[in-house]
């Protein structure tokens, strides 16, 4: 969110999922959306039906990737030097949008001037994709009428992952690919309701409907609403709270439906910080990691027990409505309203439909949404009044910046925080598979998926495990400098030589003890998709 915003002024996808049969040519980036995102894989696969163009770019040879066009297999963490080589090449041959850049952006002149240093030769030498894979994916980018890149966890989990995605939206402004149907840029998130989570407030530095805490006004509106005074100082993030929870200055910690001591990075970092708060409640439906460290565990409410609403990738707002009365006797909205009261905050609601009017007469882009009108299909935000019909695309006229230009921000490739070398050769990249969700705490009681996949897998190229004389299905010991664990080997063509990939659905083998510590400086997102590991063989005593 924080680099679309930066570059187009919204952190959310442009466009809308039902117009993606009608795009031209697709970008993917960072994505596996057959594995990890498989309805909205329903709509990309109708655009390829339909005779669109694929440009894939991913390390891993997925589903999509095998059907690409042009498959540009990266190394991990070469995000902004690929985006910056196919810009480049866009403009040595005259292929931009010279009068959408004209007219809606700025800070092009210093964009051109960076782009400059990232040839293609140089780029493959960074990357060690071919050059002429750059060049084919530059050209059929640029030269399609409707054009939509696609991007996941793949862009955003690197220590440049703001960065990132400035740069495909520098791709997307020079070749005008915004603004209209089926052209844009779709953020694909990591759980359903992220978007609206993030829309609501939790972010550190703003108030519900991203108005900066800082803005003095804002505060205003929210302390004459909330009846309550606000700081204007910025809070922490997740992964800083954890921080200052192993350093003693956080003393209790609330956790709602989170399991980070499973799915954060750097899990000894994690577990340590857990175990030296000295009061920790955890909200969940299920029992997980993190339970074992709290003092105090409240049954959450599942989907099926509540109503409220989902805000998806789209930007949809949805209604959720409860099939049963919750099985705890309480569903999240009344234990955190109960607390709150208990706490010294008058905090009263008879109906979930009474938050969505708070937020309505708070949050602008959400100012004409009502549970009376959340039909079906529900509203695309902004929606600001009640006879708005919601927005399926944005940026049709401005950008919603000040004065309405999108922002072209020159960037310089970085790099993984931490590289391969002889002790740990290998580049470990972390995912989903279709068959479990996140942590697991779900999928892995379902009986039929935990038949299908019973345990977690190390993908190892064919090349890499001939080298290290590994079988299919053979047991090895996975280690980085935080850790190590032992899993089955999975000999795939999916990875590439000198990659390796493993999921995080398994709490018998614990891949983020093995992942880094590196973040993104601007939002504190873990770099979950690149750290250096050793492979060796285990043998069964």
């Amino acid at each position: 969110m924080a680099g679309l915003a930066t570059s187009l002024g919204a952190g959310a996808a442009t466009n809308s999922l039902s117009q993606m049969p009608d795009i031209d040519t697709l970008f993917l980036f960072g994505s596996n959306p057959t594995e990890g995102h498989p309805i909205v894989s329903l709509w990309l696969k109708k655009a390829l039906r339909r005779g669109a163009k694929l440009i894939v770019g991913d390390p891993r040879k997925t589903w999509m990737a095998k059907r690409a066009d042009v498959w540009l297999n990266l190394r991990p963490g070469s995000n902004i030097a690929m985006l910056n080589g196919l810009i480049h090449v866009i403009l040595q041959n005259g292929w931009e949008n010279r009068d959408f850049i004209a007219k809606r952006t700025e800070g092009f002149d210093e964009l051109f001037a960076k782009v400059r240093e990232y040839d293609p030769g140089r780029v493959e030498d960074l990357t060690g994709v071919p050059a002429e894979k750059i060049i084919e994916a530059a050209r059929l980018y640029s030269h399609a009428d409707k054009a939509m890149i696609v991007y996941g966890l793949g862009v955003t989990e690197h220590r440049t992952g703001t960065e990132n995605a400035m740069a495909i939206a520098n791709l997307a402004l020079v070749c005008g690919q915004l603004g209209r149907p089926s052209t844009g840029i779709m953020a694909l998130r990591g759980q359903n309701n992220v978007q609206g989570a993030s829309d609501l407030g939790p972010l550190p530095a703003t108030l519900p409907g991203y108005q900066p805490v800082s803005d003095e006004k804002v505060r205003s509106k929210f302390e004459q609403a909330w009846k309550v005074k606000i700081s204007p100082k910025p809070g922490l993030k997740s992964v800083e709270m954890l921080d200052e929870c192993k350093r003693g200055n956080f003393k209790g910690i609330f956790i709602l439906g989170e399991d980070p001591a499973q799915t954060d990075p750097d899990l000894h970092h994690v577990r340590a910080a857990l175990e030296a708060t000295e009061f920790l409640v955890v909200q969940d439906i299920f029992h997980t990691e993190t339970t074992r460290f709290a003092d105090v565990i409240l049954p959450g409410a599942s989907f099926a027990e509540k109503d409220g609403t989902f805000t998806n990738g789209e930007r949809r707002v949805q209604r959720v409505r409860k099939a049963i009365e919750p099985v705890a006797g309480m569903a999240e909205w009344q234990v955190l309203s109960r607390l709150s009261t208990l706490m010294g905050y008058q905090m009263h609601y008879n109906h979930p439909s009474e938050i969505m009017d708070e937020i309505a007469g708070l949050v602008p882009i959400y100012g004409g949404i009502s549970y009376d009108r959340l039909k079906e299909k529900g509203i695309q935000w902004p929606c600001p009044t009640k006879d708005h019909p919601g927005t399926t695309t944005l940026y049709t006229d401005l950008f919603s910046r000040p004065g309405g230009l999108a922002k072209f921000v020159a960037l310089d490739h970085k790099g993984p925080g931490e590289v391969p070398d002889e002790q740990y050769p290998f580049v470990l990249i972390t995912g989903r598979i279709r068959e479990h969700y996140n942590n697991g705490s779900m999928t892995r009681r379902c009986a039929g998926i935990s038949e299908v996949v019973p345990e977690e897998l190390l993908e190892i190229s064919p090349e890499d495990a001939d080298a290290l004389q590994i079988t299919d299905g053979g047991f090895v010991t996975v280690s980085s400098r935080r850790g190590e664990i032992r899993v089955k080997a999975k000999v795939t063509k999916r990875s590439q030589p000198g990659n390796v990939f493993l999921t995080f659905h398994h709490r018998d083998a614990l891949t983020n003890i093995l992942t880094s510590e590196y973040r993104d400086p601007i939002t504190g997102t873990p770099e979950y998709k690149s750290c250096a590991v050793r492979i060796d063989r285990y043998t069964l005593a």
